[in-house]
């Protein structure tokens, strides 16, 4: 997902460097009196004694070159070159060294802050899942560590360059010379799930990722993507969030756009990262979409290259990295993937970009590192209904307890999340005192299913609750029927244990038969209870149930006319 501006390798530095020093050397670096400093190259003694014999000065004698360097008047140095016994004289030129360069995207996000801190990364493993990486480039060779290559070419060396660059934004070392990423200290993994062409397969790439997650890395880094996604794709970028990845994608470079975010990272378990300019615009060519989650600087990147070399390369495959490099050094410091990636999410810089293209905002990884999400605290988030290992059928209520300190019910934003897919927003329920959401489970296949719940409050500070599993079973000739609304209500006074039970229950097959009402003690006897005949799909109703005893749980039991039941119990 780049687009090559500008090759500039350090071969070709070396190129122009000589290039330049041989143009010294015609153009004269000569005295005003005339008199110039060259190397003379000779060939037996009778060119060396030529060389001393015109030398007003001699400046160096080499050991065990047959050269020295001497001063002389410009037209001796003229004679000299005539002489055959003298391979060459050349003008005595500069060279400067190669200074470390600060790219302007880790200088935006304030990594450089971060380093002075100490702050390296030292600890944390990257898996850089892409071309692969350059294995004896010079910024990034003390930081490799394993790799693997899955598109059958044999080796992860890289072959193409944006693997390389890649790597370079993430954890070029800070070594005084070429670039310095994100982070300086992490361990970079190369895994080779796209070929020399830059291309590569959903299963090479789901390999990749799992092996990530196998390896134990903290961080996958994948600036790649397409239009549409696989199931297998998504099938390995939950197995590595489930396993404690942070997983990390680029938006994609479809833009402009307003809602066309890739694959993978459109997926609710990868961190989508749209990509900036120098001067906090979005970039032209960035994707953009409701899934975006992070902004981070992806316009005129200069970063390492195939070949011991560096470029400059725009797209939001370098956005993704400068993310992934920040990640790095907050799971270094003890983070989970979920503290990381709320922890960037809720320190990010507000740049007035669309949410939908800044997502919480721009990368700010020494507010991230300080731990300073302003004054703002993150919300809770658990997920109170189904449990973990239920089996559900028909619609089923999926209910979220959130809560915020700066924020009332009403402004917290709650969704709820199917198997990985698309947020659906969850409505606030007085009654319950829950968020809400009526999923209609038919619309998937039988079998087993995930949940899980998140709450956003009025600053963008974002808070997923633990991913359930449940087991839907929706087969049509002997469905079991539903409770949809299950909601008791304290009516009590001292003399009486009193609640009003509201309920609502469905069935797929339409053959209701009874809903009953029971209230028990702390030893599980039935003390009160209440039944009633329903018929057809669906029936709801108020049940008034009370004992002059103590009571500690009301159960709701629904029977259809095949003997099928669903049961719930709750506290009281």
């Amino acid at each position: 997902m780049s687009d090559k501006e500008n090759t500039f390798s350090r071969r070709n530095v070396l190129k122009v460097a000589g290039g330049s020093i041989a143009a010294m050397g015609t153009a004269g670096l000569g005295s005003a009196s005339g008199e110039v400093e060259v190397n003379v190259g000779f060939s037996s003694e009778r060119g060396r004694q030529a060389a001393l014999d015109e030398a007003n000065e001699t400046v160096r004698e080499f050991d065990s070159i047959d050269a020295m360097t001497i001063r002389l008047p410009q037209q001796a140095a003229s004679a000299l070159r005539t002489n055959p016994h003298v391979r060459y004289v050349e003008q005595n030129g500069t060279v400067q060294a190669h200074a470390q360069t600060l790219p302007w995207g880790v200088d935006r996000v304030d990594a450089d802050v971060a380093h002075s801190n100490g702050e390296t990364g030292h600890g944390a493993d990257i898996a850089v899942l892409d071309t692969g990486i350059d294995d004896d480039h010079p910024d990034l060779e003390a930081n490799l560590g394993e790799g693997k290559d899955f598109t059958g070419k044999g080796t992860w060396d890289d072959g193409n360059g944006h693997g390389t660059h890649c790597a370079g934004i993430a954890d070029a070392v800070n070594n005084g010379e070429g670039v310095v990423g994100v982070s300086t200290e992490a361990t970079l993994h190369a895994g080779k799930v796209l070929g020399d062409d830059g291309s590569g397969s959903f299963s090479d790439v789901a390999a990749g990722i799992e092996w990530a997650a196998d390896q134990g890395y903290d961080v996958a880094s994948l600036s790649l993507g397409a239009s549409s996604g696989s199931s297998t794709l998504q099938d390995a970028v939950q197995y590595a969030y489930d396993n404690g990845v942070l997983v990390v994608s680029s938006a994609g470079n479809s833009g402009p756009c307003t809602d066309c975010v890739g694959y993978p990272a459109a997926y609710s378990d990868a961190m989508a990262v749209s990509s900036t300019d120098s001067d906090d615009s979005l970039s032209s060519f960035s994707s953009t979409g409701s899934e975006v989650e992070l902004a981070a600087p992806g316009g005129s990147i200069y970063s390492t290259y195939a070949g011991g070399g560096y470029d400059t390369l725009s797209g939001t495959s370098m956005s993704c990295p400068h993310v992934s490099g920040a990640g790095a050094q907050l799971m270094a410091n003890g983070a989970s993937n979920t503290e990381a990636r709320s922890t960037l999410k809720n320190t990010a810089e507000d740049i007035g970009l669309a949410s939908n293209e800044q997502g919480a905002g721009l990368l700010d990884v020494e507010a991230a590192l300080g731990g300073d999400g302003g004054s703002n605290s993150s919300p809770s988030c658990t997920l109170v209904e189904p449990s973990d290992g239920d089996a559900v059928s028909g619609t089923v209520t999926v209910r979220a307890d959130a809560s915020d300190s700066e924020d009332d019910d009403t402004n917290l934003d709650v969704g709820v999340s199917i198997d990985g897919r698309a947020w659906q927003s969850a409505t606030y329920d007085s009654t319950s005192g829950y968020y809400e959401y009526d999923w209609d489970s038919t619309a998937v296949s039988d079998g087993d299913h995930t949940v899980q719940a998140r709450a956003t409050d009025s600053d963008g500070a974002t808070t997923e609750s633990s991913r359930i599993s449940v087991t839907v079973d929706n087969t049509a000739s002997d469905n079991a029927p539903s409770i949809d609304q299950f909601v008791p209500t304290d009516d009590s006074n001292p003399a009486w244990t009193r609640y009003d039970v509201d309920w609502s229950v469905s069935d797929g097959d339409g053959d209701l038969a009874d809903v009953t009402s029971e209230m028990l003690d702390s030893s599980g006897s039935v003390v009160a209870s209440e039944s009633n005949a329903v018929g057809g799909a669906s029936a709801s109703g108020t049940d008034y149930l009370k004992t002059k005893g103590s009571a500690s749980e009301i159960r709701l039991t629904v029977t259809d006319e095949a003997g099928n039941s669903s049961a719930n119990t709750k506290s009281i």
